[in-house]
């Protein structure tokens, strides 16, 4: 590499070399695995909830789940802080080869793991403390494989180089709902949700002795090795990437103005989605699986078009752009995702809406983590018995101290008060209270699951598709965007918390806070206000302040 003064030049763009395909394949291949260890707890939630969450009831059960899948997500900024500091300063090779046998063995434990049916409150706190060891080995690979193939990418090909590490994500969760569905298929349903789920996790000890084998041998990055014979590696890299104001502010830009919004695409676009076909819609979870499967299938070589894009075009506008159309059109993708999925359910709400009438003072947040909250008042077992359904509901309010009413289009189901009711007499209003709503909402149309004869699946596929392109806009150019925003020495540390901060909080909490403001409401589509708003901040933050930074030479320590 030629020098100009301090300036180093960049070689001239130039083909892919054989050592750059096996760089590229091999750090991507095992970025793949960690992805589907990481998701496969994500795919299984539903399933997980029952298994190791029993003591609660199922709204809570479910969101209890959903907080144990965002867990992992929660500790993922603090291992950018610890694998971050040690690729910069021992180098990225040996790194996330220590994270991908953390996260490798932790999933092979969840295969074995007791439900709480065998040793009680234990299981979940177990369960919960392995996905902490997911989320901390996650924290430290992605940072390391983007970097490696970045230093690794010739002038004008990093976004191309690293698209590659951005597919690994979305082929991770592909191949997690491709082993479920296989595993499903032989085994049936009862025999799958029984035992059958541990088999995708025990599978991790296969893909992690191929994963370990693959990396060991690659060589160091030829950036750090570079740098380390120059003696400028860093010494402190968390002091230089966060008490330095000139580097912190990067950090704190490219968090807000782009891996904020990034990470609420990407989940809304794959989590989120899923999710709001299972639990919402009720389609079954064979169908919803194949379709989103189906919907990555089609969208994933996308990554690979945006992040060669970002070579020519730059970073910044195409993730811009992503952010931008998803906000603008979530609300109606979601809406055209009832009509056509569960078209039952959508013309149900036109024809006879749901409305609870109750004094909002009765009213509770029915969030219980620990199982002893009583919720007894007539709005909460009013709220209550809809949200265990799914149905979507408005409110109304009522005079103080009413006894909370369902309208059902234009029948009316009178709440009771449970307070003080002895048990047997609760149990008899509950019963008769739950029979009369089931009747009224049977015959408003609402289906306790979604009909596959109705479900028009071209069109679900193609509502599922839109939203993974606009998590390919978002995500294919990320990787090259960050690795050139901070200096070699140190870039691992410096864009691994932004990126795990946005994608394990911002990203990570989605649909945990998006199914609980659901819940809180009524209303079915409420929770996408919070990708919204999100993906609009970063929209504007990063148009403001963000720079672009494709022609950046990336060889300064």
């Amino acid at each position: 590499m030629a020098q100009v003064g301090s300036m180093a030049i960049e070689p001239k763009a130039r083909g892919i070399t054989a050592e750059e395909r096996k760089v590229i394949f091999a750090s991507s291949l095992g970025t793949v695995f960690e992805w589907y260890d990481f998701y496969l707890y994500g795919s299984l939630a539903a399933i997980i909830a029952k298994h190791f969450f029993a003591g609660v009831n199922e709204t809570t059960s479910f969101i209890f789940a959903l907080l144990a899948f965002a867990a992992g997500f929660a500790v993922r900024p603090f291992g950018a802080i610890v694998f971050g500091r040690l690729g910069d300063m021992i180098g990225r090779k040996y790194t996330f080869l220590v994270t991908i046998l953390i996260m490798g063995i932790s999933t092979a434990i969840v295969g074995m793991l007791p439900t709480y049916a065998q040793i009680g409150v234990a299981a979940p706190v177990i369960l919960i403390s392995l996905r902490l060891l997911q989320g901390l080995a996650l924290g430290g690979e992605y940072g390391g494989a983007a970097t490696y193939v970045a230093e690794h990418a010739p002038k004008g090909k990093r976004g191309l180089f690293t698209s590659f590490i951005q597919t690994t994500a979305t082929l991770g969760l592909f191949l997690s709902l491709l082993v479920i569905l296989t595993c499903r298929t032989l085994l049936g349903k009862d025999e799958f949700e029984d035992w059958g789920w541990r088999i995708p996790f025990l599978i991790s000890v296969l893909l992690l002795i191929v994963s370990v084998y693959i990396r060991l041998q690659l060589n160091e990055s030829p950036v750090f090795k570079k740098m380390k014979e120059e003696g400028k590696a860093s010494k402190a890299p968390l002091t230089e990437s966060f008490a330095r104001w000139e580097n912190l502010k990067i950090v704190i830009f490219s968090l807000l103005g782009g891996t904020a919004g990034q990470a609420v695409v990407w989940y809304t676009g794959q989590f989120y989605a899923l999710f709001f076909l299972l639990q919402t819609l009720k389609i079954d979870p064979m169908t919803a699986n194949l379709l989103i499967a189906g919907s990555l299938a089609i969208g994933t070589p996308f990554f690979i078009v945006f992040g060669g894009l970002s070579d020519r075009i730059g970073r910044k506008p195409i993730i811009m752009i992503g952010c931008v159309l998803a906000a603008l059109t979530y609300f109606p993708i979601f809406k055209a995702l009832t009509q056509y999925g569960n078209p039952d359910i959508f013309a149900a709400q036109a024809s006879s809406p749901v409305v609870v009438v109750a004094d909002d003072k009765a009213c509770s947040f029915q969030f219980d983590p620990v199982g002893k909250a009583k919720f007894t008042s007539s709005c909460d077992i009013a709220k209550g018995a809809l949200a265990k359904k799914y149905i979507p509901y408005s409110n109304e309010a009522a005079a103080p101290g009413a006894v909370a009413q369902i309208k059902v289009g234009s029948t009316v189901i009178a709440a009771y008060e449970g307070t003080g009711l002895p048990k047997d007499e609760a149990k008899a209003k509950k019963d008769a209270f739950d029979k009369e709503l089931g009747a009224a909402l049977k015959a408003a149309g609402y289906p306790d699951k979604a009909d596959p004869a109705k479900t028009n699946i071209p069109m679900v596929l193609v509502l599922l598709t839109i939203l993974v392109i606009y998590v390919t806009m978002v995500y294919g150019p990320i990787a090259a965007w960050l690795v050139e925003l901070f200096p070699a020495r140190i870039r691992y540390t410096s864009m691994s918390l932004p990126y795990h901060i946005g994608n394990g909080w911002f990203g990570g909490f989605l649909p945990t806070v998006a199914f609980a403001m659901v819940a809180a409401t009524g209303d079915i589509y409420y929770g996408l206000w919070y990708p919204i708003v999100i993906a609009v901040m970063t929209a504007v933050v990063g148009t403001l302040f963000m720079p672009e930074t494709k022609d950046r030479d990336i060889h300064h320590a």
